[in-house]
């Protein structure tokens, strides 16, 4: 039976990136060695870092001005980062779900924080829109993508002071404008690579920004000058991202990427929307996400959660439990999925509907 990895993250991949990288786990650039064991900074090494940054900047049209940084520590160890290098005075952040609410938090350890408007009034079932960024903060945050909740912002903000966006979940599915932003950063393990490694691309401007000493690790500029190669870098999921970047490329790029989370997501909320049997979490349609798509059981049919979660799961549909915060299914739909996963459970949710109308 085929499977559809349709889990939130660590997610799926494309078929060539997991086979590179397997065989690359065994033997490494004709070496006779693992890339498990090579030191990281052999030539062999160097190329994979230099060509996995090279493409993060022409996939996104990266200007420049720009540093594309491979770190660990997850992203939310970048709720850190981020204000330790920023933040002089204060910050304005917007609140849209449980990983903008924890950078939020961390940031409030190094000075003011404006939260300019929340959805947490509503279960963050929306993205707030009405709400003025203050001039006089050093930074503005957003979180692009809400894995939990499945909203998306669709829109560059046109920001009056430098703009950081959490993309942990949809970078590089949509074309988005790299002028606008001032820093970017991501976990690697939903549409780049595997658990361990994090993005960060910052403009250079924005580097040395604060009169506090910064320690080495966490300042970026340590991590620009040793071109991520300060201390041993996450290798594996380097060469993981090296690989999904290779299959963008090929693929089409981003522009390609963002017509197929289009098409993915349109089919599916189209059947959530017909199908009676469930019903979209989130309030405002044009706030969506096209990478987490939330659903629940409609009114009346609450009792068949669990009967569908077991259909489901039987016919091959992986991982579509809905996080605990807003219960019900999750189907995560990230650049590797194939638009024959996502007609897959289409089909699952219209014979489930034939066996209970």
């Amino acid at each position: 039976m085929k499977k559809y990895n349709f889990t939130a993250g660590p997610c799926i991949l494309a078929p060539e990136v997991m086979k590179a990288t397997s065989d690359a786990c065994i033997e490494f650039d004709g070496m006779g060695l693992s890339l498990m064991e090579i030191s990281h900074r052999s030539k062999n090494f160097q190329a994979v870092m230099d060509e996995a940054q090279a493409l993060v900047k022409e996939l996104l049209n990266l200007p420049e001005d720009y540093e594309v940084l491979f770190v660990g520590g997850g992203a939310s160890t970048q709720f850190c980062y981020i204000p330790y290098n920023l933040l002089e005075k204060k910050a304005a952040y917007l609140n849209t779900g449980v990983w903008a609410t924890k950078a939020q938090k961390e940031a409030k350890l190094f000075g003011e924080v404006v939260e300019v408007a929340s959805s947490a009034d509503d279960n963050f079932t929306y993205v707030p829109k009405d709400y003025t960024i203050p001039a006089d903060a050093d930074y503005f945050h957003i979180t692009t993508n809400n894995t939990i909740y499945g909203t998306e912002l669709h829109h560059d903000i046109n920001s009056p002071v430098p703009l950081v966006a959490d993309m942990s979940s949809d970078i590089f599915s949509r074309v988005f404008d790299p002028t606008k932003y001032a820093v970017i950063y991501g976990g690697a393990q939903k549409n780049l690579s595997i658990a361990g490694v994090t993005f960060v691309i910052i403009r250079k401007d924005m580097l040395g920004k604060v009169s506090r000493q910064i320690p080495t690790m966490i300042d970026y500029r340590t991590h620009v000058k040793k071109g991520s190669m300060f201390n041993t870098p996450p290798v594996l999921p380097i060469f993981t991202a090296l690989q999904t970047l290779r299959w963008m490329k090929k693929e089409g790029g981003v522009a390609e990427m963002e017509r197929r989370a289009k098409e993915r997501a349109d089919l599916l909320y189209g059947e959530i929307d017909r199908n009676p049997l469930f019903r979209g979490t989130v309030k405002c349609k044009e706030d969506r996400s096209y990478m987490n798509i939330c659903f629940v059981m409609a009114e009346g049919y609450e009792n068949l959660q669990d009967e569908f979660f077991e259909f489901a799961t039987a016919r091959g549909m992986h991982g579509i439990k809905g996080h605990r915060d807003v219960g019900g299914f999750r189907a995560s739909c990230y650049n590797a999925m194939p638009i024959e996963g996502v007609k897959a459970l289409v089909e699952t949710m219209q014979e489930f509907e034939k066996l209970h109308k």
